[in-house]
């Protein structure tokens, strides 16, 4: 495609067909790589596995994301943006379909090395992407909104794949995401427009200090979603243990995922006026959240209002820490989703075989304690690297951009 035939960066709402396009793409990639988490008992079960072994579903996955994230976008980076993403979106239709009708374990693993390989490429593009979409004064507004699609995906797929999974059973939740695949492919067709690609920053003297601001953000992200994820991966488990009926758990994960939707509207609101602030509430509440899990536990009234203050704050968590990589200017947009991408899946998955490790050895009992300390460690980065972090410059009156 030539130069004149592609997107000319402009204004949000100049850009709004291809930013809510991209946002449901995302709420569908991210609910279809943890989708399992709600559904482990069921899948254990149906498949004649154990829990810590179904949670392998969400590990590898996730490794594959973290270990391919890097290589494949370098290795795509020549192809046209649109027509990648909507690659890996038929390979994520292509996936839970697979999942859907497989016979067995091994079936069931293998189509869901088909949506890590997918998962790897879409999500590290279309971080990138959304910053193409815009002009750069409305850079932030734009990764907000398309982030807010994958926050929502954290926080309302899952329980709603679960209530469904429940409802009817785990391959009908399956197919059903997979035909939401479907919708997702046609919508970003019609509605996302066509970008380039490029954009690495120039070789100049702040080159190196924006690569290390960089490294400690992605770091950060890591140690955060590992945290997240040692514990989150056996949500389900951990309830039903407190004592909530197995048809229960769907409506709690969607009110929990309702409130890490507040959480994630203070950080789009509150990005602009000082990202390390916000940086420091949202983790700050992730921890105390795990904390006070690990101390009610096996109470279910404390459970469940532990689980509030943890869903609010990790619910802000993606827009964090996207906005504040893109923000490093370490490396061009591509390699900047890329490496958050790959870090968060490191979490992702090292939380889930982790968590996986604890359940096995100390008990159930102690995953809430284990996932509040790596999170507070994550916390503990962002108080010591002051300038990863830094606030966005203060805008006049007059400079402020509105969305026209």
């Amino acid at each position: 495609m030539t130069s004149e035939h592609l997107w000319q960066p402009g204004t949000v709402r100049a850009a709004a067909g291809g930013i809510v396009a991209l946002a449901l793409a995302t709420f569908v990639a991210i609910t279809t790589e943890l989708v399992p988490i709600g559904l482990l008992p069921q899948m254990s079960d149906d498949l004649g596995v154990t829990e810590s072994i179904a949670g392998l579903l969400v590990t590898v996955y996730a490794f594959m994301v973290a270990a391919l994230a890097v290589p494949l976008v370098l290795a795509t980076r020549r192809l046209p943006r649109k027509g990648l993403l909507i690659g890996t979106l038929v390979a994520y239709t292509l996936s839970n379909a697979l999942v859907a009708v497989a016979p067995s374990f091994g079936v069931v693993a293998g189509a869901r090395a088909l949506g890590g390989i997918a998962h790897a490429i879409f999500f590290s593009v279309a971080i990138g992407y959304a910053s193409r979409l815009v002009r750069d004064q409305f850079t932030g507004r734009a990764l907000a909104l398309v982030t807010a699609g994958a926050s929502a995906g954290f926080v309302l797929g899952v329980p709603l794949s679960t209530a469904l999974g429940a409802a009817v059973g785990w391959r009908t939740a399956f197919a059903v995401l997979g035909a939401a695949c479907g919708v997702a492919i046609v919508l970003v067709a019609l509605f996302l427009p066509a970008v380039a690609g490029g954009g690495a920053p120039a070789a100049d003297e702040a080159r190196s200090t924006n690569r290390a601001r960089l490294a400690v953000v992605v770091s950060t992200n890591s140690l955060t979603y590992l945290g997240h994820y040692t514990v989150y991966t056996y949500i389900a488990v951990l309830l039903l243990a407190a004592g909530l009926g197995k048809a229960a758990v769907g409506p709690v994960l969607l009110a929990l995922g309702a409130l890490g939707l507040i959480g994630t509207a203070y950080a789009v609101a509150a990005l602009d006026r000082d990202l390390r602030r916000s940086t420091i509430l949202v983790l700050s509440s992730v921890a105390l959240g795990l904390l006070a899990v690990g101390v009610a536990y096996p109470s279910l009234a404390g459970v469940l209002a532990a689980a509030a203050v943890w869903s609010a704050g990790f619910g802000a968590v993606a827009s964090v820490f996207q906005t504040a990589a893109i923000r490093t200017h370490g490396a061009s947009p591509d390699v900047i989703g890329a490496l958050v991408n790959s870090t968060a899946n490191v979490g992702i998955g090292g939380g889930a075989a982790l968590g996986g490790l604890v359940l096995a050895g100390p008990g159930l009992g102690w995953l809430p304690y284990v996932g509040a300390g790596i999170t507070a460690t994550g916390l503990v980065v962002v108080l010591v690297s002051r300038r990863a972090f830094s606030a966005a410059p203060t805008l006049e009156p007059a400079d402020q951009p509105s969305i026209t």
